[in-house]
């Protein structure tokens, strides 16, 4: 791989992150909730489930995925129903004490780590997305375990690069102009948000 084509890939690997969706909203919902830390927990934990769809689809997972379309179907089905219950579950939440919140910090980190991480396992659509990819940079039979590695380690690291910023720019964005308290209409906003992403994946499945 030469410098143009892996700064081409570093582009293209940027902008998809960048993309709006339910992986944008998940972070910023911990970010909000739980702050910097619980954002930051979820952002590294969903480049880590990038990662896997990198490396895997390196691996034939995402020809394999092409090739059974119920597999692929259960995986978006099941990112969708993950969406609809975090938005539920936001719907359903009843406001609680300072206290509570402090007991609950430990369990709302674990939750940002297997939010994260399930937003980007349950989108089977980032298997097929990097086998295209990789098919313009790489020859499969020729390919070699340094530039997978490379490959690989770009996608993780711009992936949690730019959500550790988003999380670093909501927890100033809430300092600045004040967003230390739970607002009951945002999050009922937010919760239909959860609910909205869910029905457009299944729409555009």
């Amino acid at each position: 791989m030469t410098l143009t084509e892996w700064l081409s890939l570093v582009l293209i690997c940027i902008m998809g992150a960048m993309s709006p969706g339910p992986s944008l909203a998940v972070v910023l919902k911990h970010s909000l909730h739980g702050g910097m830390k619980n954002g930051m927990l979820a952002a590294v934990s969903h480049g880590v489930g990038v990662g896997f769809y990198a490396s895997a689809s390196l691996l034939g997972l995402g020809a394999l995925m092409t090739k059974l379309p119920t597999l692929y179907n259960v995986l978006v089905y099941g990112g969708a129903a993950y969406l609809a219950y975090l938005g539920i579950r936001i719907l359903l939440a009843k406001p609680s004490s300072q206290a509570v919140k402090v007991e609950q910090a430990i369990p709302s980190q674990r939750a940002a780590l297997q939010d994260g991480f399930a937003i980007a396992f349950l989108n089977p659509k980032l298997a097929v997305f990097f086998l295209a990819l990789f098919s313009q940079f790489i020859d499969p039979e020729n390919l070699t375990l340094q530039v997978g590695l490379i490959m690989c380690l770009t996608v993780f690291v711009l992936d949690t690069g730019w959500y550790l910023l988003v999380a670093l720019l909501t927890e100033l964005s809430k300092k600045r102009f004040g967003f230390t308290k739970a607002n009951p209409l945002f999050e009922k906003l937010l919760g239909m948000i959860f609910i909205a992403l869910a029905v457009r994946v299944v729409i555009t499945l």
